[in-house]
C-alpha cells in the first residue's frame, strides 16, 4: 500500500483531480472556499466537476472571498442560472450567505468544522454532525439545499466532506493536500468513500461491509490505520488511483 501512495501521491496527480481547484489560489481564505465548493461538486466526471469549479470562479470575478465578504446584493445576479447535476442557483446563494455570515466572524473555515470537534475523538463524527447543524442554522436555509451537505447521523458516507478535510488537514511533501488546518489530526480524519475507493477495499479485503455508508467509511479507515494509525487517509490516494486507473 505504501508503494501505491508513492506512486499517486504526486504534484502529477492534481491536474486531472477536483483538488486542482483550490490550488488556482495562494491565499488560505481562497483555498478553501473553492475547496469546499469543489468538494461540494464532486460528484460525476472530474473534467466536469473541474469546469464547473473555473466557472463559478469566474462568476466571483476570480476573488471568493473577497467576493463573499463584500458583495452587494446587485452582485448575486452573476449567481443566477449557475446548475451542476442537482446543485443549483438557489443552493449557491445559501451558500453563499452562510460563507459569508461565518467569514463576518471567523477567518478560517476551519472554524465551522471545530463546533462538535473534541482532539480527543477516535474521527470526525460528531464535528461533520455539528458541522451541518451550524450550516444550516440561518433561518432561511433552503429545504432543498439539505440534501447537499451529507452527515453521519443519515448514515451518509460524507465522501465530499471527507475528502476536502483531507486537503486542508493532511500535509506531506508531495504537495497534493494542503495541511493547512491544525486543530484536526489527520489520524481523526475518515477515509472519502467512493465507487472506486470502495471497490478496490473490497478487492483486497479491507472493506466487507456491502454499503456505501458513515459505517463502511468508519470500517475501511480503521483498516487503514493498520497501515498508517497517523496517517490513514493518505491511503485514499492509492486506493483511487488504482480504481480509476482500471487497474483493480
Amino acid at each position: 500500500m505504501n508503494q501505491q501512495v508513492k506512486r499517486f501521491n504526486l504534484p502529477g496527480f492534481i491536474a486531472e483531480d477536483p483538488v486542482c481547484i483550490p490550488h488556482l489560489f495562494s491565499a488560505k481564505a481562497d483555498i478553501e472556499i473553492m475547496g469546499f465548493f469543489a468538494s461540494i461538486f464532486a460528484w460525476g466526471q472530474r473534467k466536469t466537476i473541474i469546469k464547473k469549479s473555473k466557472e463559478l470562479i469566474t462568476r466571483m470575478d476570480g476573488t471568493p472571498h473577497d467576493f463573499i465578504c463584500n458583495h452587494q446584493e446587485s452582485d448575486l445576479k452573476a449567481m443566477i442560472g449557475f446548475r451542476h447535476r442537482t446543485f443549483n442557483d438557489t443552493d449557491l446563494l445559501y451558500f453563499l450567505a452562510f460563507m459569508q455570515n461565518h467569514f463576518q466572524k471567523h477567518a478560517s473555515l476551519e472554524n465551522a468544522f471545530l463546533k462538535g470537534h473534541d482532539p480527543k475523538h477516535a474521527n470526525m463524527e460528531a464535528a461533520l454532525n455539528a458541522f451541518r447543524q451550524y450550516f444550516f442554522s440561518l433561518p432561511y436555509a433552503p429545504t432543498r439545499t439539505y440534501k447537499h451537505i451529507a452527515s453521519p447521523a443519515q448514515n451518509s458516507a460524507c465522501k465530499r466532506i471527507n475528502m476536502f478535510l483531507r486537503w486542508m488537514v493532511r500535509k506531506d511533501k508531495n504537495g497534493v493536500d494542503f495541511g493547512l488546518w491544525q486543530s484536526i489530526k489527520p489520524a481523526q480524519l475518515v477515509c472519502p468513500l467512493d465507487v472506486h475507493v470502495a471497490r478496490v477495499a473490497r478487492k483486497i479485503g479491507l472493506l466487507q461491509r456491502t454499503q456505501n455508508d458513515w459505517t463502511a467509511a468508519i470500517e475501511l479507515t480503521e483498516g487503514l490505520k493498520m497501515f498508517d494509525p497517523n496517517d490513514p487517509v493518505k491511503y485514499d490516494l492509492a486506493l483511487f488511483g488504482l480504481g480509476v486507473s482500471g487497474e483493480i
